[in-house]
């Protein structure tokens, strides 16, 4: 989703999400040194006309506030979607899979509730979560406080669900992030094209419904990765892509590119797809049968996630 350093700057987009899940108000950003009080107006008042309406680089700020999430939002099939940019944001994108995802939790019935305003990541209103959707977000999102606050959730037993641009950028500063949590340091994409992914295991509650033969019928961006997470101990692969279908330009990784994957993280079920960049991605039913799956399979609906019982 991103080829360039994370430096251009454009207006950071609160959310906006109108799907019917509970949504954040627009968080009050603020740089490290200038924390905002609750009592501070939002520098970037809500609504959707801010930064660039097809993709660009958004100018980093932090989350100091955290937002009111309704009392209804709870129990152990609550959802934390979250899609905070601090670095290429393809705004479509977004709000197509925000919706996409609110959707699938109505369908379901899970509470759920959608934020870019990262103080959300705290211990008290994490609790309150049993997934957290990274949803395409970019960039480093969290303070320190916030990265141990979530580390320690995730560890301890919480779900993640990572989508594409979560898992897309060339550096991270928090180095957990790509090594451990996600497995595998993003370098390039192709442009976009149509291709095949080709379905590793079947039999895996994630790929239910899906064909072994995936020819895709919308146009993606096609992930690289430095390391192949199937080298690392515990880390179990769902999905590949298959390069002679489609142009891989320089984001080749050769006959085994993996695209979708599973681990733990401690006591916390993991799942990345690098699938899904463009708004039109979303409306795919092959992929959103895959999402749905994932965040069942995070929840422990579909048997277990293979990781240690609390």
């Amino acid at each position: 989703m991103r080829m360039a350093l994370n430096s251009l700057a454009a207006v950071l987009i609160a959310s906006s999400i109108t799907s019917g899940a509970a949504q954040a108000p627009a968080p009050a950003p603020a740089g490290p040194a200038q924390p905002q009080s609750a009592g501070t107006p939002p520098q970037n008042p809500e609504g959707r006309g801010r930064g660039p309406a097809r993709g660009g680089f958004v100018k980093p700020s932090y989350d100091s506030v955290p937002p009111e999430i309704p009392a209804t939002i709870k129990g152990p099939h609550a959802v934390l979607i979250f899609s905070k940019t601090n670095g290429y944001r393809e705004e479509a994108g977004i709000q197509a899979s925000n919706d996409a995802l609110v959707s699938i939790t109505k369908k379901r019935g899970w509470p759920s509730f959608v934020t870019e305003n990262a103080a959300v990541v705290n211990a008290r209103d994490l609790r309150r979560f049993k997934v957290v959707i990274w949803n395409n977000t970019s960039g480093d999102v969290l303070s320190e406080a916030q990265r141990a606050a979530f580390k320690t959730w995730l560890e301890n037993g919480g779900a993640f669900v990572g989508t594409h641009g979560a898992g897309g950028d060339p550096s991270y500063a928090w180095s957990w992030y790509p090594e451990t949590l996600i497995g595998a340091q993003f370098t390039s994409h192709s442009s976009q094209q149509l291709g095949t992914v080709r379905i590793e295991d079947m039999k895996s509650p994630i790929t239910k419904g899906l064909p072994p033969v995936w020819a895709r019928t919308v146009r993606d961006e096609w992930y690289a990765f430095k390391d192949n997470p199937r080298a690392k101990p515990g880390f179990h692969i769902l999905a590949t892509a298959d390069e002679t279908t489609y142009n891989p330009q320089r984001s080749t990784m050769g006959a085994d590119h993996p695209m979708v994957w599973t681990h733990c993280v401690g006591k916390g079920p993991v799942f990345y797809s690098a699938i899904g960049h463009s708004a039109e991605t979303y409306s795919e039913p092959n992929h959103l049968q895959l999402l749905e799956n994932a965040i069942a399979w995070a929840m422990g609906l579909s048997g277990g996630t293979g990781c240690p019982a609390k």
